[in-house]
Order: structure tokens, then C-alpha cells, then sequence
């Protein structure tokens, strides 16, 4: 255990996404000892997304790693604890109704939890995907994308990402095979009319992956077309895989309840089915996965722990207070 793993604070977030970081900004503002720990850097996946074009207030868009810069620096400014770990092994309720995280890094312990893990992407499963994660298989364009510098690749997928990420390699790639299962893409027409005008894409239509081939390194990547079952073998020397995400929320089975996705379950105010455990951004159950979403998600649910904790500290010994004993006031924006 940590030093300080049995210290009580008052929240703890469990990720350090845009739901994770805005949380943390409102639990902190509320004068709340707030804790967040993340397994990756902060910012989650925006972190590695060249462009983000539709978060308002940026009218020329802006990168995500700049996006996730700026949110873990407005929350560490407002005094949030960040902490890096590598894993979240159990959360466990305690004698006492606090919450213990528990992470390779040991416990930490908290009166109210918020849950924003987010998610990662989709594995695809066929031959050759792990054997050349390193060598030529990716699920990050902006983190591998130069290293394609004048070399073929092959995107797989359809939607937002699979495209933006696309367009993203044709800036190093000399060309882009994008393979999708169906006969037209399912991102936005934006992406899409940028995709369709540039001269280095070639689409692969109504074909699915089956297997990657190569030696020290990634030589060929074999589809199938799924309405003729024909095979045929694209020459790349890489291939980026966009085909769905996975929440990360493994350490939660048995915890809180799930959907059959894996996708935490809540009410309209984020209520997990554990008193004091709130849920948000991509790893609920939701209809939309994106950052403005996820960022009032993260605020709602920072709001319901201060709620929650402002009725149980009549109880707590010791509970947090602003200082002079006044009780902290929310700032100009609410």
C-alpha cells in the first residue's frame, strides 16, 4: 500500500478523459480532496487525435493533445491529486461506506467515486494482428503515422475515426487502402467528401479483414469480399485497425451493474447502483461518444458527488469544509 492508503478523501475518479478531467475541474472548484488515477496519459484517446473539429469554443479546431493538455492543467490548477497507474485490479466497498480503488500502484480510498474508464479499441482477432502489434499493426494513426512515410497502409473501417484517421496518413503515406464491410462509409459527410477528393485513398468496399502476413514486419494484408467470398491480397506495410471501441470497465463486473456491451448502467442523474458511485463519458451506457458529451457528463456527475457528500456530512467525522467553516460557493459559470 501507498503511504498515504489510508487517507480518506473525498472523491475519487477513476480516468483521466475529458468526463474524467471535467469532473475532477467541478469536484475541485467545489472545495472537494479529489483524486484521479489513469492507466494511460491524461486526456484519454482525444490525446492522440490529430484534429478536433466539433468541441465548441474552437471554431478552427484544435488538436487533442492540446485539448487534453489544456483540461489537465485547468484540474491540477484547482488542486486535483493526477496519479499514473498501470491498473485498476477492484473497487470494494467498505465497513465504513467509503470506496477502495484498488490499483497496481496500491489503494486509494474515498468517500464517493466517479467512474469515467472510457474505452479502447476493438481487437479484430484475425491471424496476424498480435504477432505484428509493433511491426506494422496500429489502432493509433497520430502516435504511428510517420513512420509511413512514403509506404502503403490500410485503414479498417468505416466510420468517423476510420476516415479522419485515414486522411491523417495520406499527409505521410503514398497511399491508403480504406477496407470497409459495406458499400458506403458511415462517417460524416464532411469526412467523407474530404475522403472521397483525395487522390491517395483507394476503397476497398464490401470487404473484411482475414489475415495479416509479412515476415519481420507487416507485407500484406488479405480481405474477403463478403458478397462474392473472393480473396485478395492489399501490399501494405501497415494496417490500422478502427472497427468499434471496448469499454474498460473489466474491473467493475460484478461491482455495478453493466449492459450486456460492458457499459456501466445509470440513471438520468449518472446514479450507479452503488450509493455515492457515479458514472460518465464513454464507458456508460449512453447514446453518444462524444467529447462534449462526455465533459457535462463528467460536471453532472462531479455536482451528484458533492450533493451526495453534503448529505452524509453530518455523519462523516471530519468531513470537508471551505476555509473559515463557510460553505464553498460555485464560481460565475455554476
Amino acid at each position: 500500500p501507498t503511504p498515504d492508503a489510508q487517507a480518506i478523501h473525498d472523491v475519487v475518479i477513476v480516468g483521466a478523459g475529458p468526463a474524467g478531467l471535467a469532473a475532477g475541474i467541478y469536484c475541485s472548484r467545489a472545495r472537494l480532496d479529489t483524486v484521479i488515477i489513469d492507466r494511460n496519459m491524461a486526456g484519454g484517446v482525444i490525446a492522440v487525435t490529430e484534429l478536433v473539429e466539433n468541441f465548441p469554443g474552437f471554431p478552427g479546431g484544435i488538436s487533442g493533445f492540446e485539448l487534453a493538455d489544456r483540461l489537465k492543467r485547468q484540474a491540477m490548477q484547482f488542486g486535483v491529486d493526477l496519479r499514473e497507474i498501470t491498473a485498476v485490479t477492484a473497487i470494494n466497498r467498505e465497513k465504513d461506506d467509503t470506496y477502495k480503488i484498488v490499483t497496481d500502484q496500491g489503494e486509494v480510498r474515498a468517500r464517493a467515486a466517479i467512474l469515467a474508464p472510457g474505452r479502447e479499441a476493438k481487437r479484430s482477432g484475425i491471424p496476424g494482428e498480435e504477432e505484428f502489434v509493433g511491426r506494422g499493426v496500429s489502432w493509433c494513426a497520430t502516435c504511428d503515422g510517420a513512420l509511413y512515410r512514403g509506404r502503403t497502409v490500410a485503414v479498417v473501417g468505416g466510420g468517423d475515426s476510420a476516415v479522419e484517421e485515414g486522411i491523417f496518413l495520406t499527409k505521410f503515406a503514398d497511399k491508403v487502402y480504406l477496407v470497409h464491410r459495406r458499400d458506403q462509409l458511415r462517417a460524416a459527410e464532411v469526412a467523407q467528401e474530404r475522403a472521397f477528393c483525395n487522390p491517395k485513398f483507394e476503397f476497398v468496399w464490401d470487404s473484411i479483414p482475414r489475415r495479416i502476413v509479412g515476415d519481420d514486419v507487416v507485407q500484406e494484408l488479405e480481405v474477403e469480399n463478403v458478397k462474392t467470398g473472393e480473396l485478395r491480397g492489399l501490399p501494405v506495410n501497415g494496417v490500422f485497425f478502427y472497427i468499434g471501441n471496448t469499454p474498460n470497465t473489466g474491473f467493475l463486473k460484478g461491482i455495478v451493474d453493466l449492459d450486456d456491451g460492458g457499459y456501466v448502467v445509470t440513471d438520468e442523474l449518472l446514479h450507479t447502483n452503488l450509493a455515492g458511485v457515479y458514472a460518465c463519458g464513454d464507458a456508460r451506457a449512453n447514446p453518444l461518444k462524444q467529447i462534449a458529451t462526455a465533459v457535462g457528463e463528467g460536471a453532472l456527475a462531479a455536482m451528484q458527488a458533492e450533493h451526495y457528500l453534503s448529505a452524509i456530512a453530518c455523519v462523516i467525522p471530519g468531513a470537508k469544509e471551505a476555509p473559515g467553516g463557510a460553505a464553498p460557493q460555485p464560481g460565475p459559470e455554476g
